[in-house]
């Protein structure tokens, strides 16, 4: 029998879309405000053929962009939480460079580098990998000062605590930021094909929105959040098998 919290998401979700079909119905709503669920999904089958190509865009796109940010992420949030002082250097510009909205770096990446793919991936990784440092870094800095002097007092040099010690400790932490920093790769991906892109979901929908076809606006929405949802789904399996001792007794969605 299916357990309550696997089914609760789904009746959730079919009860959203219900709601939402009733109410634009039930107050009249004109397709070009707010088009209702079955207008949605009549363009996304309509012009499946052209949202399937810059989905696969997006998506590649998205998954490399995260990538760098998994790589350059844990490499500086070792570096970062390994030491006090450097957490102490590092965290404040790190918290400045997250705070500068995103939007207004994707200008001056397309005078850099143009418009098109890299600045789109540049997009996704400049929003997701703060998440990733921000983890790693905690995981590593909120290491006991107790446990530090009693694996010192056992012959344990510093590399051996951070490697042996630090770095599991902070695997938790790691995984379950990857959870949070691909969905933010998606929506630096489409930030930066709407303000800059010749392909891609956010271009599409830039392109939609100029002519009203508002139901095309919202099935690339549509789109982009089964991607995410998705992508959600798969690290939170991989967070289970890696990490599934930290959650032990634990009752977890």
């Amino acid at each position: 029998m299916i357990s309550s919290t696997k089914l609760a998401p789904w009746l959730a979700t079919i009860g959203l879309f219900v709601f939402w079909e009733g109410a634009v119905h039930l107050f009249a709503i004109p397709e070009f405000v707010l088009p209702a669920p079955s207008q949605a999904m009549a363009a996304l089958i309509q012009y499946w053929p052209a949202i399937w190509q810059n989905a696969f865009y997006t998506f590649w796109v998205t998954l490399v962009g995260f990538g760098m940010a998994v790589v350059f992420g844990l490499a500086l949030g070792l570096v970062t939480g390994a030491s006090a002082l450097t957490y102490a250097a590092l965290y404040p510009m790190l918290v400045g460079f997250n705070s500068i909205p995103k939007v207004a770096i994707v200008p001056v990446l397309v005078v850099w580098f143009g418009i098109g793919t890299i600045p789109a991936i540049l997009t996704a990784f400049t929003i997701s990998f703060f998440p990733i440092v921000v983890n790693v870094a905690t995981g590593l800095a909120t290491l006991e000062p107790e446990l530090r002097d009693v694996l010192r007092s056992l012959g344990a040099r510093k590399i051996d605590i951070l490697l042996k010690v630090g770095v599991p400790r902070s695997m938790p932490y790691f995984f379950a930021s990857l959870k949070v920093a691909v969905t933010l790769a998606f929506v630096g991906t489409v930030i930066s094909e709407t303000v800059a892109g010749n392909a891609g979901m956010g271009h599409l929908m830039l392109t939609a929105s100029s002519s009203f076809r508002v139901p095309l606006v919202f099935a690339g929405l549509l789109v982009i959040a089964v991607m995410g949802v998705g992508m959600y789904a798969i690290f939170a399996l991989v967070e289970r098998r890696f990490v599934g001792w930290a959650f032990r007794g634990a009752e977890t969605a």
